[in-house]
């Protein structure tokens, strides 16, 4: 086992819960739905929103900066004040849960990794609120086996400026060249944290939408995980 990685710092969507393929479409009808009883207004709406997610986050792969999903809101024109806005966010919340289950791979990787002394580390880009992550690690019991959580949404930068990865190692309390990055994604994950130093393992089981790639990126991870249980082997093999 390499004994300068002290940390493990992991992406969300993808990586820490199984991929799957998503309506984006119909995530924001969801929410229309609960605002508007007028099918047309609601539709109207859900496409306003649609469009304005999609330019956020054309914007954050450009410029490496943060989002939020109230902002994406906002600009597509929709009432936070509205006395469905709660009920709205609800039934968008309840379509995307089904998606957020934590890999059952996951509690078995993180304490293992524990016991090894090594430090454990979220680090994703997301319009959604710390506290909203926060929940769903609470919701699947392995919030205990987190030592530091950094999101996008609550901070300036997003993967894969480097300022992101740096935020995250301070999280866990040590450098970045002493961590290992695990992600889906080639730019984000593997380019990103090898940009700030550290190791980059990829797990490449995501059929990443092509307006979500990013074209010509040459990077080459340091190890690649099938599944994350994985991730042990490819540490022991770093002596």
């Amino acid at each position: 086992m390499a004994a300068d990685v002290k940390a493990v710092i992991f992406d969300w969507g993808g990586t820490l819960t199984p991929w799957h393929a998503i309506d984006l479409r119909e995530q924001w009808q969801v929410y229309a739905r609960e605002i508007h009883s007028d099918p047309a207004l609601a539709e109207s709406l859900g496409e306003a929103i649609l469009a304005a997610e999609g330019e956020s986050w054309q914007h954050v792969r450009k410029e490496q900066v943060s989002a939020r999903l109230e902002e994406i809101l906002v600009a597509a024109g929709a009432d936070l004040d509205h006395a469905q806005h709660d009920a709205a966010l609800a039934a968008y919340r309840a379509y995307w849960e089904t998606h957020t289950h934590t890999d059952p791979q996951v509690a078995p990787l993180w304490e293992a990794l524990r016991d090894r002394g090594m430090r454990v580390g979220v680090l994703s880009n997301t319009i959604w609120s710390g506290d909203y992550h926060r929940g769903i690690f609470e919701r699947d019991g392995v919030d205990h086996l987190i030592d530091g959580q950094v999101y996008s949404s609550e901070i300036a930068w997003t993967k894969p400026h480097v300022e992101a990865y740096r935020t995250a190692a301070r999280a866990v309390e040590v450098e970045p060249h002493e961590c290992v990055y695990v992600g889906d994604r080639m730019f984000e994950d593997v380019y990103g944290s090898q940009q700030a130093g550290m190791r980059a393992i990829l797990i490449p089981h995501s059929d990443i939408p092509l307006d979500q790639q990013v074209a010509g990126v040459t990077a080459t991870p340091d190890g690649t995980a099938h599944q994350l249980l994985d991730i042990l082997a490819i540490l022991d093999s770093w002596t």
